[in-house]
């Protein structure tokens, strides 16, 4: 399989995360490394981003649904 570049418009389209979110998990680790591929470029390796979307689709949700909401007792104020 030949390795693919993606810049971060399709990053962002992938994950549905903004790039702002991207940038930061990047710097965190959490997220694949940018590659610098020139002077003014840098991309992701495809795969690497699949994979990580992958890891997500395969975990179970890390954050429950909000309790339901009460109603006020005695009904409208």
């Amino acid at each position: 399989m030949q390795t693919r570049f993606i810049r971060i418009p399709e990053a962002s389209a992938k994950t549905g995360l903004p790039r702002s979110t991207i940038y930061r998990k990047t710097a965190e680790g959490s997220f694949p490394r940018i590659r610098k591929l020139g002077e003014r470029t840098s991309a992701f390796v495809e795969a690497e981003v699949d994979a990580w979307i992958a890891a997500r689709a395969d975990s179970p949700d890390r954050c429950a649904a909000p309790p339901p909401r009460r109603s006020k007792a005695g009904g409208a104020p």
